[in-house]
């Protein structure tokens, strides 16, 4: 029974021609997503969005909150809280100006898209309610790319909470693709008297769901995803609450995951490495048509 995998049609013939040599890779683009969690009885859900059908990549595919990193947010040091920026850089891989960038596309991604905030007057506060006429001008001007997000906190007088994160995984684009995203995801609760909203452009629907009922939905093609979006969920079934799958984080492996694709008798053989479930095996026509 077919499964809910986001497939581009295209992927065979560009899969091809890079093989050939007609196309080269394009440098993926830093970017952040975030798990955001809530507890229920017996389990916490996960906040999801559908991206519109509209949309030139992933249309009609159930992710999280994310999108990629301001350069704005490189160098100019915001007010920080949990750990230091040298130890994200361990955790992610990076040097310490880009691990506050990558940080930083946490949390702003999250308040752009879903209305919420993990930053806070001081290093062991969060702000409250974020709905109002202020916060969502606010908002609206990060999303148009008019306010940088370093410079909001400074001029809000916010302390980013970055121990209210949790780095949980990091996937890069595979080389094929048009559109290419190093990504790091992250895992986070969301704050007491805070409330998720669909604030995304990119969105037509958003909900809160067990980790469980979502990647059953998918095993059913009830809901579309793509391979880093289901590997991350089946990664937070295993937890009962927001709390054991943040204090999980810090073990997570975030070895970069990045798809093959290799030519096999006429086909092709695309895989995620450490992700067997992604496999395909793509027969072709002998002119690098459409998969039969």
């Amino acid at each position: 029974m077919a499964n809910g995998q986001w497939y581009p049609p295209e992927w065979p013939e560009r899969i091809r021609a890079l093989a050939e040599g007609s196309i080269t890779p394009v440098a993926p683009k830093r970017a952040a997503t975030v798990m955001l969690l809530k507890d229920t009885d017996g389990t916490p859900v996960v906040h999801m969005l559908r991206r519109r059908a509209s949309m030139a990549f992933a249309a009609g595919a159930y992710a999280y909150p994310g999108g990629g990193v301001d350069p704005r947010d490189d160098d100019h040091l915001v007010r920080w809280a949990g750990p230091t920026r040298a130890w994200w850089a361990d955790r992610l891989g990076v040097d310490e100006i880009s691990a506050q960038a990558i940080v930083c596309a946490a949390v702003r991604e999250t308040f752009e898209e879903a209305g919420v905030l993990l930053a806070g007057p001081s290093a062991d506060t969060v702000v409250g309610d974020t709905t109002g006429e202020d916060w969502e001008a606010d908002r609206a001007a990060l999303a148009a790319h008019e306010l940088s997000f370093a410079r909001f906190l400074e001029r809000r007088g916010l302390v980013l909470r970055s121990d209210l994160l949790g780095a949980w995984a990091r996937w890069i684009t595979p080389e094929f693709e048009a559109r290419r995203y190093d990504t790091w995801f992250f895992v986070a609760a969301l704050p007491e008297g805070q409330r998720t909203r669909n604030t995304s452009t990119e969105a037509d629907r958003t909900v809160w769901i067990r980790p469980r009922d979502a990647a059953d939905a998918y095993d059913r093609g009830d809901l579309l995803m793509m391979p880093p979006t289901i590997a991350t969920l089946r990664g937070l079934t295993a937890y009962a609450t927001a709390a054991e799958a943040l204090a999980a984080a810090p073990a997570r492996d975030l070895t970069p995951v990045l798809a093959t694709a290799r030519l096999r008798d006429g086909g092709i053989v695309l895989s995620w490495p450490g992700h067997d479930e992604f496999t395909k095996h793509v027969p072709t026509a002998p002119t690098g048509g459409a998969p039969a």
